[in-house]
Formats: structure tokens, C-alpha cells, sequence
């Protein structure tokens, strides 16, 4: 957990699920996955959940519950955006759905926060929430002991009070739901599951973008944040790719952040506007397009000159 991170688009993180498995491309590089295995291998909320490869650290499929973290929220009094699970997927198949209900619980326990949740597992996640809706689940018995007695059930009534017309009369006005995109097949796999997922507010990472995604038809989010990827097997980031993402959010309404360019970064139609000091490697991409790989602090996070920090109103 952490009161307090580095990444551009949130308050704080809570790691209550740590692990996971790869399952597709945007996994390869993933830097939680570097970390279980390296720096923090021996730590005991990372100790076992990685096995070695030839490429480096490979989730091995294993997750572990930090109580601890999970819990944090409810001592936080100051208003914070929290990212759920940056080092483990809350949708995950070996994630039972009684840490799922508790994790939900301390969110409705606190709606004096915003609780960011993504995943990759649309599918595990539709069910999930559709089986709210269809009262086949309840996070009441998993809010007992967090709180005076009583009172989930009565934030839950007040939300469902509060819904907006068509919104699903659970969803909690404080939850965000999310999911990965990185290129046009994922967009295609994951989209109808997400559309389908009751939820307040619905965002959607496409980080680390390697490739461009058509956004036809995907006009019920309510944010994009788009991302190159960093770390030293970097994949470049296309500039086009988030031109149009962003040109798309624009004229369908869709909040626009850009996180960052990521390892490399696009010469443009000047590349003598780059330090050559600075410049690690120089690539063309298949078009022509000239990239430099600088590290992620150096190639910054302006698109075209300007920075994009939309959010969801």
C-alpha cells in the first residue's frame, strides 16, 4: 500500500491482491511482475509468487491477500482517489470472491474516497457485478466488523437512492471500474464484457499501447488514459496511436489523460530538438516514424505540446 504514488493518474495505491498471470501482451514488461521477482522476492507479500525465466520473472499464477492493505482506506479521513491492486488483478481467477466482497466493502465504507479498480479479466468482472444486480451476492456480511453495526446496509441504500436514472441500482457512485487495453484484439476481447458491467463510472487504460485501437463503439466510458511502456524491454509508443485516441475522446466526449510517453520518445518532425546527450538508443518504427529511447522522466508526458489531464466529471 502506499499513501501516496507515483502514478500520474491517482491519489494512493492498495496492493490487497498481490500476483498474477500473463495473459496477453501488455503482461510481458509488467513491472509489479519484475518487482515480485527481484527487489522484493524475499518480501513476505511477494515471496513465492514468481518463478525465473531466460525473459526474467514470470508471475506464476499464485496470489496473497494482505488484509493489512486492504483495510487501510477506513483510517484514512482525507479524501483520496485510490488505486485498487497496482501489483495484482482483483479479477483474477484465484482470487475468491469473498476477497472480492471485502475489498467492495471498505469501498462502500468509505465514500468520502474515489476507488479506482482495474483489470484485465472483463469477463470474471461482468459476472461479478451482474450478480449484484441480480441479488445473487451481498458485501454486507463482509463489511461486519469494519464499522459501527449497521451501517453498510445503510450507504448502500443511500446509493441506491442516489443512482441516476439507468444506472444499476447498486453501483456506488465512488467505484470506478476500468479495463487494460493495449492494442485492437484486446479492444475486441474485452469490450462487450465491459459494456456490459454495471458500474457509476467506467475508464479504460490503454497502457502500455502497442498498437493502435479503433474506439468505435466503446462511447459508454468515461475516461481513457493512454500510456507508452517504460522499463528496459520498453515496447515504443506510437505517437498516432494517441493522437487519435485522443482526437476520438474529444468528439465523443470521453475524458483524455495522457500518463506518459514511456522509455522512448517520437523525434517528430524535429529530431534535433532531442538532446543527443540524452538519447539511450534510436529507433525507426515501420513507417519511418524516428523514436529515442530517454527513460520515462526524460520523454515526459506532453502530447503535441500540451498536457492531458482529463477526468471523468
Amino acid at each position: 500500500m502506499s499513501d501516496g504514488t507515483k502514478i500520474e493518474w491517482t491519489d494512493a495505491t492498495v496492493n490487497a491482491v498481490n500476483g498474477c498471470s500473463v495473459v496477453s501482451p501488455g503482461c510481458t514488461n509488467c513491472y509489479a511482475m519484475r518487482l515480485a521477482g527481484t527487489r522484493l522476492r524475499t518480501h513476505p507479500t511477494r515471496e513465492g509468487l514468481t518463478v525465473d525465466s531466460k525473459a526474467g520473472p514470470v508471475w506464476n499464477g499464485e496470489i496473497r491477500v494482505n488484509e493489512k492493505a486492504m483495510l487501510e482506506p477506513l483510517r484514512w479521513t482525507r479524501p483520496r482517489t485510490i488505486f485498487w491492486n497496482a501489483h495484482g488483478d482483483l479479477f483474477h481467477p484465484a482470487v475468491p470472491d469473498e476477497v472480492i466482497d471485502r475489498c467492495f466493502a471498505v469501498m462502500a465504507l468509505t465514500p468520502h474516497h474515489r476507488h479506482q479498480v482495474l483489470t484485465k479479466r472483463s469477463a470474471r468482472m461482468r459476472t461479478y457485478m451482474q450478480d449484484f444486480v441480480q441479488g445473487k451476492r451481498s458485501i454486507v456480511d463482509a463489511g461486519r466488523g469494519m464499522a459501527a453495526p449497521g451501517k453498510l446496509p445503510g450507504i448502500l441504500s443511500a446509493a441506491r437512492e442516489r443512482s441516476p436514472a439507468g444506472t444499476p441500482t447498486w453501483a456506488l457512485p465512488n467505484v470506478w471500474l476500468g479495463v487494460s487495453v493495449e492494442d485492437q484484439p484486446r479492444a475486441e476481447e474485452r469490450r462487450a464484457d465491459f459494456e456490459a458491467t454495471p458500474a457509476a463510472v467506467k475508464f479504460v487504460s490503454y497502457e502500455p499501447a502497442l498498437g493502435p485501437v479503433d474506439w468505435t463503439g466503446w462511447e459508454f466510458v468515461r475516461q481513457i488514459i493512454g500510456g507508452g511502456e517504460s522499463g528496459p524491454k520498453a515496447r515504443p509508443n506510437h505517437p498516432d496511436w494517441q493522437r487519435s485516441t485522443r482526437d476520438w475522446c474529444s468528439a465523443n466526449g470521453v475524458a483524455y489523460f495522457f500518463k506518459q510517453w514511456g522509455a522512448w520518445y517520437p523525434a517528430f518532425a524535429n529530431p534535433g530538438a532531442v538532446d543527443a546527450a540524452i538519447v539511450k538508443e534510436t529507433r525507426t518504427l515501420a513507417d519511418g516514424t524516428v523514436v529515442h529511447r530517454l527513460g520515462k522522466k526524460a520523454a515526459g508526458r506532453l502530447l503535441d505540446g500540451s498536457q492531458h489531464n482529463g477526468m471523468p466529471v
